[in-house]
């Protein structure tokens, strides 16, 4: 009897340490996550015509919370997943100061936008943002998201979102994103 309960108590030290470890080993890959909200754009809600390309095509303002201790930089993205060629670029913008907690709306569509904030070619081959223009038929789905980095990212004038993801390897501290619709 005494041996029995030996085994089991030894099986449930095993088991209770590699909960530990395992636990421990998720949690240090684990990222924070930002709060990201937008006054014209309620999550998971169509976005207004004036922010797509039936529209003025303006990019939306938006805000998010701060970023983790080591957070140097912000990034931002706007994807179409649903896209019929697979996920398509709306924008990508990088070097956002750490203290810039905040983007008006319509951000100017040039590469530089003050000291080391730069924008890339998007999936139209235009720099800065271009919205919503899906080809008629299904709801599409937009997500921006920002990211914090722990670092301002060495790109190119006008890089491509290759250069982009390249760069922000390993460099992602928190993210967050808001999503919105749009349909044809």
């Amino acid at each position: 009897m005494k041996s029995g309960f030996r085994v089991y108590r030894r099986r449930f030290l095993v088991l209770l340490i590699l909960f530990f470890f395992t636990g421990t080993l998720c949690s240090q890959g684990a990222q924070q996550m930002l709060n990201v909200e937008s006054a014209a754009l309620k999550a998971g809600a169509e976005i207004a015509r004036k922010f797509t390309g039936d529209g003025s095509d303006l990019s939306p303002p938006l805000s998010w919370s701060k970023g983790p201790s080591g957070t140097k930089t912000f990034a931002i993205t706007c994807t179409d997943p649903d896209a019929p060629v697979g996920t398509w670029w709306h924008w990508i913008i990088a070097n956002i100061p750490a203290e810039t907690l905040a983007l008006g709306e319509n951000v100017p569509k040039t590469a530089i936008l003050a000291k080391d904030v730069c924008q890339g070619l998007n999936d139209f081959k235009q720099t800065g943002y271009n919205g919503p223009a899906p080809p008629p038929g299904k709801l599409h789905h937009y997500h921006f998201k920002v990211m914090a980095l722990d670092c301002k990212l060495s790109l190119p004038k006008n890089f491509a979102k290759a250069a982009f993801q390249q760069a922000i390897k390993g460099h992602v501290l928190a993210e967050g994103e808001l999503m919105g619709v749009y349909k044809r």
